[in-house]
């Protein structure tokens, strides 16, 4: 592809970022791999591009994916050029892992759309973030790198405000609570998470009481950072595992997974700035077991 400079005294990153779809950081990796010429020479990405220079892209460098597309249903909340917003159904995987290649989210999104973000790299397209298998709930997808690379900002400065429902065993006895514990790798069970002083990361949830029944609590959660499992690993904690958590919580677990469905997102848009927010409802088996404890 070549691309002749319409503008002076632009960085070269800069202009190709604002006239293809690459992301700043891929055109710098490209820059530094010779994949991008400038009037046939090699060029770093501070130079200053010149009106009526020839910018020449080579092909090969976004390599295809790899992951096959498999259809799998999506259940698409909200779709546009640039985001696709996804309610996760509890039991599917984000991204393909050891033992499971083809019964992920990923291939499900590789079977809808071609438009899928490549940053992460051939095995994650499009996966801007992640929740683990059997949590449900609102996941953000990017279609394209400059996207994902607004999107990466947003949720490493906290400018993505999700809000998570949980139903917790045992009755909660305050109204709100804010825990503020580090999490990293369990020094027992390397499978797991654990609020520990050794090799880990400042975590804060902020809890709030949504209703109280005979023997369980249920409760919003919204995240001030990102751990994994960082909302389980807090639940079990304090003492108030979430119901049916087959890794955190004692009790025998069915294969439906940890009530934990993650109900509302709110974040601006990474292109237009307008700002979106978007709810879904609990899942079948959640909303049914809370209706029975009404009766209860």
């Amino acid at each position: 592809m070549e691309i002749q400079v319409k503008d002076n005294d632009i960085r070269l990153d800069k202009y190709l970022s604002n006239n293809t779809d690459y992301s700043r950081s891929i055109i710098q990796n490209m820059l530094e791999q010779d994949y991008i010429l400038v009037n046939n020479k090699q060029e770093k990405a501070s130079y200053k591009v010149k009106k009526n220079d020839i910018i020449t892209i080579k092909e090969g460098f976004i390599k295809e994916s790899d992951i096959k597309p498999v259809d799998i249903p999506i259940d698409i909340v909200y779709e546009d050029r640039d985001i696709i917003v996804i309610n996760k159904p509890s039991g599917l995987v984000v991204h393909p892992g050891s033992g499971n290649t083809n019964n992920t989210l990923a291939n499900g999104l590789m079977h809808y759309t071609k438009e899928l973000s490549d940053i992460n790299g051939e095995e994650r397209p499009g996966i801007v973030h992640r929740i683990d298998k059997d949590t449900s709930g609102l996941l953000l997808v990017a279609k394209n790198n400059k996207t994902h690379e607004i999107l990466g900002d947003y949720f490493q400065n906290k400018k993505v405000k999700r809000e998570y429902i949980a139903l917790l065993c045992g009755e909660f006895p305050h109204d709100s609570a804010t825990i503020d514990a580090p999490i990293g790798r369990s020094q027992k069970d390397r499978k797991k998470m654990a609020v520990t002083d050794k090799n880990s990361k400042t975590a804060i949830t902020n809890m709030r009481v949504i209703k109280r029944y005979k023997g369980y609590t249920l409760v919003s959660c919204i995240l001030e950072t990102g751990r994994t499992h960082q909302i389980r690993v807090h639940m079990e904690y304090i003492g108030y595992p979430i119901y049916n958590d087959p890794i955190y919580n004692t009790k025998k677990a069915t294969s439906f997974g940890q009530y934990l469905h993650s109900a509302k997102m709110t974040f601006n848009h990474p292109i237009t700035g307008k700002e979106l927010h978007f709810e879904c409802p609990l899942p079948d088996e959640f909303a049914e077991f809370i209706s029975k404890l009404e009766e209860k």
